[in-house]
């Protein structure tokens, strides 16, 4: 009798060391996921999701609007993988870092504007500050770990040159140019990272709303085009359009060509619509006319930047694959979401 009672006292034990470790892993409440312990809040999705789709698209369902909260949810989960890595290493932004960004993306507004603009993204100025201080410590993570170590050789600057000396014959001044495209028609062909794609013209409008809102909160271009660009031929490069000559822009509209020639390098074009669709245009850099050796400072200098560019877009991505599979994450609303549509 006494083996049985202590049997049964053992079963009961372990039972409670089951239910124990499978308590630990249920949802708290309000709680979207967790990382390494940490929650990432359903509020900072609703928020996220907001300031992206400010309105419900025609014809636009759950499963959609499901599907944008999951990747809304992935992208704040990275974030936050990221931000604890800064902290670990004693990279956070500072006050100072904070309000220097801060003042950059005032300067185009003026403060009614800018309040607006704060009421459209659904942001408090706290919020983004918060915001700010998150991409401006990972982009400390990012210059330590992955940009400060990239070491460009002079034969790798040789070989690029020899393989592409028909890049720096230049008749006539050149333009260096990225582009974020979104269409209203679905492309087979583009592999973009998220497998985003608009489907209508409302769609395209709030799709390219909602990147320039991030582009303006100071999310790469690069890596924002690679996520969700729609140009088959350049999203895999994170949206680079190479050099172009002044007068391929001859073909534009007045306006688009006039835009183009005022953006100083480093400056983003406002949403441009034309017939295929929606963009968003980044210069950056501009050439004279002339030939180019290889001894030419801005033949090295471009063909370096070029470098850089590529090692830093390759060294990104699998940082973050890396990062990943180091984190303990916990993805609530993906395990909700699976529930829900698995027991249907």
């Amino acid at each position: 009798m006494n083996r049985i009672r202590f049997a049964i006292s053992a079963a009961m034990l372990t039972a409670c060391a089951v239910v124990a470790g499978c308590s630990s892993t249920s949802q708290p409440a309000g709680v979207a996921a967790t990382v390494n312990g940490r929650p990432v809040l359903y509020a900072d999705v609703d928020r996220t999701y907001k300031s992206q789709f400010p309105g419900k698209g025609e014809g636009e369902n759950e499963d959609q609007i499901q599907l944008r909260r999951l990747e809304i949810l992935r992208s704040l989960i990275d974030s936050e993988i990221m931000l604890q890595r800064a902290e670990k290493a004693a990279l956070v932004a500072t006050d100072a870092d904070v309000e220097s960004r801060l003042t950059e993306m005032k300067t185009p507004y003026t403060k009614e504007e800018f309040d607006k603009q704060l009421s459209e993204w659904g942001l408090s100025l706290a919020e983004l500050k918060a915001r700010i201080r998150k991409d401006e410590s990972v982009k400390k993570l990012f210059n330590k770990e992955i940009t400060s170590r990239i070491n460009i050789t002079d034969a790798e600057v040789g070989a690029f040159y020899n393989g592409n000396r028909g890049m720096f014959n230049l008749p006539e001044p050149q333009v260096h140019l990225a582009q974020i495209v979104v269409t209203p028609r679905p492309d087979p062909n583009v592999r973009n990272l998220k497998n985003d794609k608009a489907r209508t013209e409302e769609e395209a409008l709030r799709k390219i709303k909602a990147i320039e809102a991030r582009l303006r909160q100071g999310e790469d271009f690069a890596m924002v085009a690679q996520s969700y660009s729609e140009d088959p031929q350049t999203t895999p490069n994170g949206g680079d359009l190479g050099f172009m000559p002044e007068s391929s822009l001859d073909k534009a509209s007045p306006d688009l060509r006039k835009l183009v020639l005022s953006l100083p390098p480093g400056q983003l074009s406002q949403v441009i619509h034309t017939p295929d669709g929606y963009r968003i245009l980044k210069v950056i850099s501009k050439e004279p006319a002339g030939q180019r050796d290889l001894n030419d400072p801005r033949a090295q200098q471009s063909i370096r930047e070029i470098l850089i560019e590529r090692k830093d877009q390759l060294l990104k991505t699998a940082y973050y694959e890396m990062a990943r599979n180091e984190a303990k994450v916990v993805d609530f609303m993906a395990r909700s979401v699976f529930g829900a549509t698995s027991t249907k």
